[in-house]
This record gives structure tokens, C-alpha cells and sequence, in this order.
């Protein structure tokens, strides 16, 4: 993928890493460790093996940003979740340590941590466990499901100049 953006562009001067599934409500003592290998490869790992490759470009280039998509489930709890929020705290962590270890070398790299979105994950939730997701939009103070459209907008702006001012 790096490669094949440095070949057409000449370089690699923005990603958003957006790596997501869920998993089924579980007690942790009742969840298995296929399922939470499975959850996070992919949301962890994934972010991880792309950002790998992103850096090694960004680095020789001395410059770049970099979005990692987190979530609201990377800064909190919630009963039945803790693989999914495990693999989102991950990110986090993964996002700062490495935003320490670039700034000096003219890499931004951010997080974002959008909450409940309309994507096509989320409709799966919404029809697989609609008591939970009804309990999970009685927090949300615009009552309504974010859009993807905000979320990139928040994204293109930590990628933009305007954002290192």
C-alpha cells in the first residue's frame, strides 16, 4: 500500500489508519482467546503493521502525519466489551508513544476517538443488540449517530498544516 502511494505520488504525506471490528457481548471469563485474537489482530495489529510501513516512508521523507482511529471505547470501559476496548486502549497507546518518538523528526501523529458513528458496523450492533445500543445512545448529548463525515473532517484537519500552528 506504502509502496504503491510513493510509486503513484512520490511520497506518502497523510494516512488514517482505521481498523475496526467487534466482538459479541461477553463476560471477559466467558470470551475466548480465538475471539480476542481475532479482535485484535485486526484493531491493534492492524493499526500497528500500517503505521510500520507509513514511518518507514515518513521517516526517510522528514516529514508526514499520521491518524490513528481509536474510539470513545479507547477511553472507557463498558461490561460486555473488553476485547474490543482492550484493542482501542492499545491504539492509544500505541499513538502516543509513537508521537513522542516522531516529533522531532516532522511526523504528527494523532488519534481519534469518535463515539457511536453510522457506519455499517454499527448497523449491525444496532440490529444484533438493539436493547445495548439503545442503553449506549441514552449517553450521547446530540442524540443522534455521528456521521463519517465529521469524523474525516476532524481527520483532515489533524493532517492539514493548520492544525501545527
Amino acid at each position: 500500500m506504502v509502496e504503491q502511494t510513493v510509486s503513484t505520488f512520490g511520497r506518502l504525506d497523510a494516512a488514517f489508519n482505521n481498523a475496526g471490528v467487534q466482538s459479541p457481548i461477553a463476560e471477559l471469563a466467558d470470551a475466548s482467546g480465538e475471539e480476542f485474537d481475532r479482535v485484535n489482530g485486526i484493531n491493534l495489529r492492524g493499526v500497528f503493521n500500517c503505521m510500520k510501513y507509513e514511518l518507514m516512508q515518513m521517516r526517510k521523507q522528514a516529514s508526514g502525519a499520521i491518524v490513528n482511529n481509536s474510539s470513545l471505547g479507547g477511553l472507557v470501559g463498558v461490561p460486555g466489551r473488553a476485547m474490543y476496548h482492550a484493542g482501542k486502549h492499545g491504539v492509544i497507546g500505541l499513538t502516543k508513544s509513537a508521537a513522542l518518538e516522531y516529533a522531532a523528526q516532522g511526523i504528527q501523529i494523532n488519534a481519534v476517538c469518535p463515539g457511536i458513528i453510522d457506519t455499517p458496523m454499527v448497523s449491525g450492533m444496532l440490529s444484533a443488540e438493539p436493547q445495548a445500543m439503545e442503553e449506549m445512545m441514552k449517553d450521547v448529548p446530540a442524540r443522534r449517530l455521528g456521521r463519517p463525515e465529521e469524523v474525516a473532517a476532524a481527520v483532515l484537519w489533524l493532517c492539514s498544516q493548520a492544525q501545527a500552528l
